[in-house]
């Protein structure tokens, strides 16, 4: 189970991944080793499965961002999952239930760029688009308690 010390420590790096032992030790009340095995052990379980960065796409030219909900033509599935994957600009994507198979977010230059990457799914799916205005909610945590 997760106690209120694990909550304090996992609130923390997601806020800043980056932050010492010393700092958690702060934050948490414990000493920097304590923090260090609590950490070990939240890695250990798989309560914590990285540490990451994150990186505004538009530095590298990446200036729209669309959700993409996808319906795969019959008997297309694994295919459109696999040109999926092969699409480097698809940045997350979700299987789901309903009509559309799936529900993923792509970040491309321009619109010819997103016209170009839907074209190949075109022969095996129906696509739906929507760009992204804005996004109030980043990805972040249910609440822990």
């Amino acid at each position: 189970m997760i106690d209120e010390i694990d909550q304090a420590l996992i609130s923390a790096l997601m806020e800043d991944s980056r932050r010492s032992l010393k700092a958690l030790a702060q934050i948490s009340g414990l000493s920097s080793p304590s923090v260090a095995e609590r950490l070990r052990r939240l890695e250990e379980r798989g309560v914590l499965k990285a540490y990451t960065v994150e990186v505004d796409p538009r530095f590298f030219g990446y200036q729209l961002q669309a959700i993409v909900r996808i319906r795969p033509l019959p008997g297309k599935l694994q295919e459109v999952e696999r040109q999926i994957l092969a699409i480097p600009e698809f940045t997350e994507c979700d299987k789901v239930t309903g009509e559309d198979c799936f529900i993923a977010r792509l970040h491309v230059r321009d619109m010819e760029q997103l016209d170009s990457l839907l074209d190949h799914l075109n022969s095996c799916a129906e696509t739906n688009t929507a760009i992204v205005k804005k996004s109030p909610v980043k990805r972040r945590l249910p609440p822990m308690a």
